[in-house]
């Protein structure tokens, strides 16, 4: 039998696993593995990135869009550190990602060696698997369930191999595991689905929260919907899973969502929790009876007082209790807050159809519009953005891609380079603050490197425009949210791709369509009105907070006349 490389055996392995890229670079303690990465290159791409949280949080995304396991690998040391923000973000988004962590060689370790760090404490907290190699053989068997574990646990895997490993070579071709994973089915009993049952029938004022776990299961959501005239409200994570302009949605929840929703859901008689752990407790109702839907029996109850908990697939669960439920007679709640949130989309239309000087979000959202493809892959970095993106653009089939629970700025990017690679045949577009993208604007050049033509919307306005708002509505004054001013066509163009400049509406239309015709990625860099998207519903103390800051800005920096101030209270 021919000898074969630990590193090899291991590659074999991943390509066995269905993985065909991995994100990351190169560097000392990694070297032999992308050695043998080199050799099978026409199976398993390597994306090098130009920082490893680019790479994390690509593979982490991957793994958002497709269910599939995203990989990312890195060197000791600061290259393990830098994957730390992307390898959290899957966590938190419970994603499968494999993180291959290079280390000193095997007789370094423990010796404080030139860049050695302990790994197995720093992705301690976020890993469900974390182990180091003591050996080559141990190798194969080590890679087997640290990718079943992400697998099985919606979770990050890392595994820590000292570079001489990957060197080794021996003849040994079986193993104790397999390269397999068999998902759990889980079906609760027939008494839980019909307490669940006998809740939904007693209600007259039924909604659906719908989360993430419900984005493959749209048929099967409203089939069970519209048998009990229940309004449908998404949380961020659930955003595209029934269209934006579908009668039983009323939006958003939460901060960034709609007044229908949040006033629909404090008045239910039933809260159905679907696919979701929304973590907003004071956006949801007290003393409300609950019924909560999820694949993790972790979850049901973890962050809501429910009713009663139903564990499993929700595309199975729901046809169930669709037979099961019978039809919901009363209306007046539903039609109430279908009528609620039409008079929403009119003035949300009326609002971003508005010709305005300097350009406003919401007018740079409805030329997107004109666009951006039904079935696009629209990747939305975190801050302001995240509001106006889901807010204004109205989704059908596009894919939605975020930082959900950790809420990482710098996502926008990274998010639309894995969408591309996962879908070469889709349109995919980044939305981002200016904020967020240059975090990790750098990573433009691999979009072009790999020819991904993705459209990477840049809303510029000089300043981290989400914190200077919750500096206001904590009653502060604004401090150190201003940023610098940057061309972002400039440098699009300095790293080989397109790049656009937009500052005047009349400007807009021509300028996208251009850009999106275009078959190189492009950055679209466009200077917005510095404004504040209020919550769809102010809370008391919220309004109080804000008069607070008006009252100091007026006093202390004496910059603001009393028109503005009048002006800055009339938007309460």
């Amino acid at each position: 039998m021919k000898e074969k490389r630990t590193g090899e055996i291991m590659t074999e392995q991943l390509i066995e696993w269905g993985v065909d890229h991995i994100y990351g670079l190169p560097g000392d303690s990694i070297n032999e593995f992308v050695d043998d990465l080199r050799h099978k290159e026409d199976k398993i791409r390597f994306i090098q990135v130009r920082h490893e949280e680019v790479g994390a949080l690509s593979a982490s995304a991957y793994s958002k869009l497709t269910g599939k396991l995203g990989v990312c690998l890195s060197i000791t040391g600061p290259g393990a550190i830098h994957m730390l923000n992307g390898l959290y973000d899957a966590k938190q988004d419970g994603a499968p990602v494999l993180a291959i962590v290079g280390q000193v060689t095997s007789s370094m370790v423990g010796t404080d060696a030139f860049q050695e760090v302990n790994l197995e404490r720093l992705f301690d907290d976020v890993a469900v698997f974390n182990r180091r190699a003591e050996s080559a053989e141990q190798l194969p068997d080590l890679l087997n369930k640290a990718i079943r574990s992400a697998y099985t646990e919606s979770g990050v895997s890392v595994l820590v191999v000292p570079d001489n490993l990957f060197a080794v070579k021996h003849e040994k071709d079986e193993f104790i595991t397999a390269p397999t994973y068999v998902k759990s089915q889980y079906e609760p009993n027939q008494e839980s689905i019909q307490e669940a049952a006998n809740l939904i029938n007693q209600a007259e004022k039924p909604i659906i929260l719908a989360g993430r776990g419900t984005r493959e299961s749209r048929k099967e959501l409203i089939d069970f919907a519209e048998k009990i005239n229940a309004p449908i409200v998404l949380s961020l994570l659930g955003k595209g899973t029934i269209p934006d302009y579908h009668e039983l949605n009323l939006g958003q929840h939460g901060q960034i969502g709609t007044k229908p929703a949040y006033e629909a859901i404090m008045e239910t008689d039933l809260l159905l929790l679907i696919g979701t752990s929304f973590p907003y407790r004071e956006y949801l109702p007290d003393h409300t009876n609950a019924v909560q839907i999820d694949l993790k029996s972790k979850k049901i109850g973890s962050l809501y007082p429910i009713t009663t908990g139903l564990c499993g697939d929700v595309r199975q669960i729901l046809p169930s209790l669709t037979e099961k439920v019978k039809a919901n007679e009363h209306t007046a709640y539903l039609k109430k807050y279908q009528e609620k949130m039409k008079k929403w989309h009119i003035n949300m239309i009326k609002e971003k159809k508005e010709e305005q000087n300097p350009i406003q979000a919401p007018q740079l959202m409805y030329a997107l519009e004109q666009e951006v493809e039904n079935d696009a892959i629209i990747s939305c970095d975190v801050g302001n953005v995240t509001v106006w993106t889901t807010r204004f653009f109205p989704f059908t089939n596009q894919q939605f891609i975020i930082s959900g629970r950790l809420a990482s700025m710098g996502i926008g990017l990274p998010g639309a380079i894995a969408g591309k690679v996962a879908n070469p045949d889709k349109q995919v577009v980044a939305i981002c603050g200016d904020g967020g993208f240059s975090m990790v604007m750098h990573d433009f050049v691999t979009a072009v490197k790999y020819d991904l033509p993705i459209k990477v919307v840049v809303l510029n306005n000089s300043r981290l425009a989400m914190i200077k708002y919750e500096q206001q509505e904590m009653g502060n004054l604004n401090y150190k949210t201003g940023l610098g001013e940057i061309n972002f066509a400039k440098f699009a163009e300095s790293c080989g791709g397109e790049g656009y400049r937009i500052e005047k509406s009349e400007d807009l239309s021509n300028d996208l369509k251009r850009a999106f015709e275009s078959s190189k990625p492009a950055v679209i860099d466009v200077a917005i009105e510095d404004m504040a998207p209020l919550p769809g519903k102010i809370h008391f103390d919220q309004a109080v907070k804000y008069g607070e800051y008006l009252i100091k800005e007026f006093f202390t920096n004496n910059k603001m006349e009393f028109p503005e101030v009048k002006k800055s209270l009339k938007r309460l």
